[in-house]
């Protein structure tokens, strides 16, 4: 947009959210550019009748507008099809309301996660949103991504604990759905669809969700195989006994690929090994069981590929939490451009997936490193071993085997979470769309009839 164009964008927004939470300065804007793409303007509001009003404005002057917060996952999805207002969620940072007794909790969408779970844990509670970026990611932005937990094993995902919302819609409406209590029939949970929609049916304005109470204790138990069989196998016993872990995770990595904790976390997991890394929660006792119990399906699942069975000290529990829990983060730039897909498939066939994934990396010459969850979501990063075009010729290749192994074969459904900017001018990071497009892109009719809200970024261009 030109100077001329963008002078009325900013003196209104002024007006909406005040002179000194209006970005228009080219240096600035930088920080919020999407795949390339840069907005004429960034609007700070600090409550959500200054979202609305903005959004009011935005459709008025058929603008489009893109929800951001600390930015940490805007990589997700396609580059938006017009990007003229950044709307940064921030300002709303509040906990609204809380009440432990009843495990109840209401939060502004920019409020750290960190912060919040500092004020839970002053009351032995917690939210099991255990997502990548915790350190520098909002609320907000881990419910609209929807991003994966490590601890959906045990407490499910967002669409679980999640008890209602208010958001903006793109006619600038403000709607509320759900409730504040853990049992709420007051209607249908519209506000569901906004998880993991990118922003793309409204602009999430609170969060009421329920909360949980602490775990005495946690322990983590790694067990280590030959091969991915017998870890799937194991997988497998565990969850056809009468344990109930927090998580189950099965990694595995080839080629020569950094890990997040360098030399320290490759002697614990082990280096061309698979590793069942399963974190349980509860009293002494419980926790002896466990490891009595694990051990021992870990040896009749397959003797002859378990290498080993040991549980780490709390020093290097929360080493490997913290690579697991950030597993599906950005790879920095210095360890080489990288794809990272999130393909969702039935537990049973975690195996067969992992070495058809292997498949599509290793005769290309292409390092990968793998995390598949016990719930059946997987994530491979596939890495280019340098920034040569071969390289990324050949990282490319890898990926396109990947989506049309999911299109034409039973791995499941495959999504390209983060990867380099050029592979988005060729490839469609959602995949082939499903037989629920028409469905989706009704809801969208709907919910945004103007087209404001970050278009072109969700599945089917939506």
């Amino acid at each position: 947009m030109s100077t001329g164009t963008t002078a009325p964008i900013f003196s209104r927004l002024s007006e909406i959210v005040g002179n000194s939470n209006v970005i228009a300065d080219a240096a600035q804007l930088s920080a919020y550019e999407i795949d390339g793409q840069r907005p004429s303007a960034v609007a700070r509001p600090a409550s959500s009748r200054e979202v609305a009003e903005v959004v009011k404005f935005a459709a008025s002057e058929k603008l489009a507008i893109v929800p951001v917060g600390a930015r940490t996952k805007t990589g997700i999805g396609m580059p938006p099809r017009q990007y003229d207002i950044a709307v940064e969620m921030t300002r709303l940072d509040r906990v609204v309301a809380y009440d432990p007794g009843d495990l109840t909790l209401g939060v502004e969408p920019g409020i750290p996660l960190r912060r919040l779970e500092g004020v839970l844990a002053g009351h032995r509670q917690f939210l099991p949103l255990a997502v990548p970026f915790m350190n520098e990611g909002t609320v907000g932005g881990a419910i609209a991504s929807g991003t994966d937990s490590s601890l959906r094993q045990l407490y499910g995902t967002a669409r679980d604990f999640v008890l209602g919302m208010e958001f903006v819609t793109g006619d600038g409406q403000l709607v509320k759905s759900g409730g504040h209590v853990v049992k709420n029939v007051s209607g249908y949970d519209i506000h569901k669809l906004m998880i993991g929609a990118l922003g793309t049916l409204g602009v999430i304005t609170r969060i009421n969700f329920r909360t949980f109470p602490l775990p005495a204790e946690t322990r983590t138990y790694v067990t280590a195989f030959s091969g991915v069989d017998g870890a799937c196998a194991f997988r497998d016993a565990i969850a056809g006994s009468h344990l109930r872990p927090q998580s189950v995770e099965i990694l595995g990595a080839r080629q020569g690929n950094s890990l997040v904790g360098g030399e320290s976390l490759r002697e614990l997991l082990g280096d061309g090994e698979w590793t069942v890394v399963v974190s349980a929660a509860g009293h002494r006792p419980v926790l002896e069981r466990y490891r009595r119990d694990m051990e021992a399906l870990a040896r009749r699942a397959d003797g002859n590929l378990l290498e080993s069975f040991g549980e780490l000290g709390e020093a290097d529990q929360e080493t490997v939490a913290a690579y697991i829990r950030e597993f599906a983060a950005t790879v920095p730039e210095q360890t080489g451009p990288t794809a990272i897909f999130k393909i969702s498939t039935l537990p049973g066939r975690l195996a067969g997936l992992a070495e058809s994934l292997v498949s599509c990396a290793e005769p290309r010459d292409v390092p990968w490193s793998m995390m598949m969850r016990g719930v059946g979501v997987t994530y491979v990063k596939l890495r280019a071993t340098d920034g040569t075009a071969e390289s990324l010729r050949r990282l490319k290749d890898a990926c396109s085997m990947v989506f049309r192994g999911s299109e034409e074969g039973d791995w499941g459904r495959a999504v390209l979470i983060a990867c380099p900017l050029e592979f988005k001018r060729e490839i469609d990071v959602w995949g082939k769309a499903s037989g629920d497009l028409t469905l989706m892109q009704g809801l969208k009719k709907v919910f945004d009839p103007g087209n404001v809200l970050a278009p072109g970024r969700f599945v089917g261009g939506i």
